[in-house]
C-alpha cells in the first residue's frame, strides 16, 4: 500500500502473514508506555468525559455507567471503538496498530492492501502516523473514529466509496500526497528510498498525473547514478507534484530561472536528451 499497501507488499506482508517489523523506538520501554497511556487518558477525557475508573456521585446506586459504554457527542461508542482497536492492535505493543494490523484491517474491509489507494486515504482521514510513521496510536484511532463518526467494520466499509482520491479537491489531494510520504517513513528517517518512491508515486498519482510523466520520472530515478538521489526528501517529493501541475511542456522549461529542486532540473535534462535521440 502506499504505506500500508505497497509497504506491506515490499516487506512481504501482502501475501504471507509475516510478523511486521516494528519501528516503535523506545529509550525506556516502560516510561514510554506509561507516557502513551497518560496521553491517551487525557485525550479520552476530552472525547468521552471522565475515565471509566471514576464514579459519578450524582447517580444512584446501581445506576452508574462507566464511560466505556458512553457514546461521544456524535453517537460513536467508546467501547465499540476500543474493541476494534484492540482486535487490530500489535501483539508486542497493544498501544498501537502496526503494519500487520493495518493489513488485517484491509482483509476485514475486503480491499487489496497492495493496490487499493483507499486504505491510504482512510489512514489520512483517521490522522494516523502523526506520533510515529507506519502505525496508528490508540489516541489517533479514537479521535479519528469520532471525527469520521465510525465505530465498526460495517461502517468503515460503507465509507469506502467516498474515499476515492477523485473526490478530493486539489488542496486536499496535496495534503494527502504529503501524508503518503510522511507515513511511509521508517522510524526517525526523514527520506524515502527511491525504489519505494517509485512504487508509491505509481499508486498515488496514477489517476492524477499523465502516465508518461510518471513512467519517465521513475525511469530517471532508477537509472540515476547520483548518490544524492538514492533517497528522496519531502521537498523533492512535494515539488514533483507541483511540477506536474505547472509544467506540461518541457520545451519551455528554463533551468536558469527555475526555482525547482535540482532533482527536477536533472529530470528535465534527462527528458530533453531522451527526446533528442
Amino acid at each position: 500500500l502506499l504505506l500500508p499497501s505497497h509497504l506491506l507488499c515490499v516487506t512481504g506482508m501482502g501475501g504471507k502473514r509475516k510478523k511486521a517489523a516494528s519501528y516503535h523506538y523506545k529509550d525506556d520501554g516502560q516510561e514510554e508506555e506509561d507516557s502513551e497511556e497518560l496521553n491517551y487518558q487525557k485525550q479520552r477525557h476530552k472525547m468521552w468525559g471522565s475515565s471509566s475508573s471514576s464514579s459519578n456521585s450524582k447517580r444512584g446506586k446501581g445506576t452508574s455507567r462507566s464511560s466505556s459504554s458512553r457514546p461521544s457527542s456524535n453517537g460513536v461508542n467508546e467501547a465499540i471503538v476500543l474493541k476494534l482497536f484492540n482486535d487490530l492492535a500489535d501483539n508486542d505493543d497493544p498501544t498501537i496498530i502496526s503494519m500487520e494490523g493495518i493489513s488485517n484491517f484491509c482483509d476485514q474491509l475486503n480491499i487489496d492492501v497492495c493496490s487499493d489507494i483507499r486504505i491510504m486515504v482512510l489512514l489520512w482521514k483517521l490522522g494516523a502516523g502523526k506520533e510515529k510513521p507506519q502505525q496508528i496510536s490508540k489516541t489517533e484511532w479514537c479521535e479519528g473514529c469520532v471525527n469520521l463518526e465510525t465505530e465498526s467494520i460495517v461502517q468503515f466499509r460503507n465509507l469506502l466509496p467516498s474515499l476515492e482520491t477523485g473526490f478530493l479537491e486539489r488542496s486536499e489531494f496535496k495534503s494527502f500526497y504529503k501524508f503518503c510520504f510522511q507515513f511511509s517513513r521508517q522510524g526517525k528517517q526523514t527520506t524515502l528510498d527511491k525504489e519505494l518512491v517509485a512504487d508509491t508515486l505509481q499508486l498515488v498519482l496514477k489517476d492524477h498525473v499523465e502516465s508518461e510523466r510518471l513512467r519517465t520520472f521513475n525511469e530517471f530515478l532508477a537509472k540515476s547514478t547520483d548518490e544524492s538521489y538514492k533517497r528522496v526528501t519531502l521537498d523533492q517529493w512535494t515539488s514533483f507534484l507541483d511540477f506536474c501541475y505547472e509544467c506540461n511542456d518541457l520545451s519551455d522549461y528554463d533551468e536558469a530561472t527555475s526555482a525547482w529542486p535540482v532533482l527536477i532540473d536533472d529530470y528535465v535534462d534527462y527528458m530533453l536528451q531522451q527526446n533528442s535521440k
